[in-house]
């Protein structure tokens, strides 16, 4: 079996736009004609030339080899150029190529991804999102109001999450760190405690930045944030400041997290080792795929850190988070867009399902799966509320019937069979050229 042929798609994702304003989607297909899917996570140049370095990426490094040789990919593509370091547009190309390349894998052996990976280590797997305004919010002003976020706060509580993002804390800007304005810090404090006061104990509270501190002000704004023991703070100072993150880790009682804007395991390691945060965050759309990812959740385990799966993309991206979070030790929480309905569950026909095990698993239409919630006791439903779960009813060659009389297993796959009419886990070529043909669109960014 060998990679063949690679087709490449930008997908415009439409009004209100979370999760990014496209989505690149990569479709490999076999000498044999076996055909996996994979996500980019949008890179640092647009996707016109994206798609460009993608198909570079997969003549030079990956056509007509046998798509169980990651490794071997990956190190041609780590190494091309006599370059041997990460680089976010070049992994962030050959990740989404190597999600493809596994799902080509597990149809090819009959089974799921994770099982590939060394098999189900979780059950469920806790989820978390970021706060969005609701259909009644003034869109312009929900981001700088706490009374809007401590009610969005409350729905997402209601729905069952416990633990929400949200990012109060000023501009970010191409000038690097700089020290919050005191209205900044007002303003952050004021969004916690009225986020606090609502959700009480139910939910951790997730402080989201986007890197634009300089570390000194960074340790003003965590010391203000402390009454209100946020379970992270996420990259305060930028990402490739690792020796000032660790300087912050040391003067604040917060958690820190980072990692959607690191790649591969080599810069994960460097944040370990200076003991920069103790929560890590990779995009498996940029991180350097599933195979790598693992390895940096594996160097985390060793630390005693956590791992986190961020996502701010398409629902590829979603399904690889998920299969190695059903993989990997040290999981803490994976990310989801909401719920993960609207575009995004429409490109993936709502296969995957977020239920809230706390309560009686919903009917579905399509007789999906049952699970017996007295498997677990109380303590353990009270912490863990919203988790993800496969669902469907397809034919077995998709590997979308997992099922055990005697215990709950997480359902589905990553991939799923290229005949057109499978109701399938991701969306078949077939559904993207005729369904959503209106929706693909490839940019002229500026």
């Amino acid at each position: 079996m060998k990679l063949k042929d690679l087709e490449v798609f930008v997908v415009k994702n439409p009004p209100p736009g979370w999760g990014g304003r496209y989505f690149i989607f990569v479709k490999l297909t076999t000498d044999n004609g076996i055909i996996g899917y994979g996500e980019v996570y949008s890179a640092s140049v647009g996707p016109k030339a994206m798609e460009v370095i993608i198909n570079d990426v997969f003549e030079r490094h990956m056509m007509n080899e046998n798509p169980e040789n990651i490794e071997m990919m990956f190190r041609r593509t780590y190494s091309s150029g006599f370059t041997q370091r990460p680089d976010l547009s070049i992994i962030g190309a050959f990740s989404g190529l190597e999600i493809a390349c596994w799902d080509i894998l597990g149809k090819a052996h009959d089974r799921p991804v994770y099982a590939l990976l060394g098999g189900k280590m979780n059950d469920r797997i806790r989820s978390y999102t970021y706060l969005y305004p609701m259909d009644h919010h003034d869109i312009s002003k929900f981001w700088t109001s706490p009374e809007m976020q401590a009610e969005s706060a409350m729905e997402m509580i209601n729905l069952g999450f416990t633990a929400i993002k949200f990012d109060p804390a000023g501009p970010y800007t191409a000038r690097g760190g700089h020290m919050p304005a005191l209205t900044d810090i007002e303003l952050s404090v004021k969004m916690c405690a009225a986020i606090r006061d609502v959700v009480g104990t139910k939910a951790d509270l997730l402080f989201g930045t986007h890197g634009q501190f300089s570390t000194a002000g960074a340790i003003r704004l965590g010391r203000a944030l402390e009454p209100y023991d946020p379970l992270w703070y996420e990259e305060p100072v930028p990402p490739d400041n690792i020796s000032s993150m660790a300087k912050i880790a040391n003067s604040i009682r917060i958690p820190i997290a980072t990692g959607e804007r690191l790649s591969t395991k080599n810069e994960f390691f460097q944040v370990l080792k200076e003991g920069a945060a103790s929560i890590l965050q990779p995009a498996l759309g940029r991180s350097g795929g599933i195979l790598e990812t693992k390895k940096i959740a594996a160097i985390a385990e060793v630390n005693n850190a956590h791992i986190a799966p961020h996502l701010y993309a398409g629902p590829v991206e979603w399904a690889a988070n998920i299969q190695l979070a059903v993989n990997i030790p040290n999981i803490l929480m994976a990310e989801t867009i909401l719920t993960g309905g609207g575009f995004s569950g429409d490109l993936i026909k709502n296969k995957i399902i977020w239920d809230d095990f706390t309560k009686k698993i919903q009917e579905n239409s399509i007789n999906a799966f049952a699970v017996n919630v007295s498997e677990y006791n109380d303590v353990e439903n009270r912490v863990f509320a919203k988790y993800f779960s496969f669902v469907g009813n397809a034919p077995s060659n998709t590997q979308f019937y997992i099922t055990d009389s005697t215990s709950v297993y997480l359902k589905g796959s990553l991939y799923f069979d290229s005949k057109p009419n499978y109701d399938s886990l991701l969306p078949s070529i077939h559904l993207i050229n005729n369904d959503i043909r209106k929706m693909i669109q490839t940019f002229n960014w500026k």
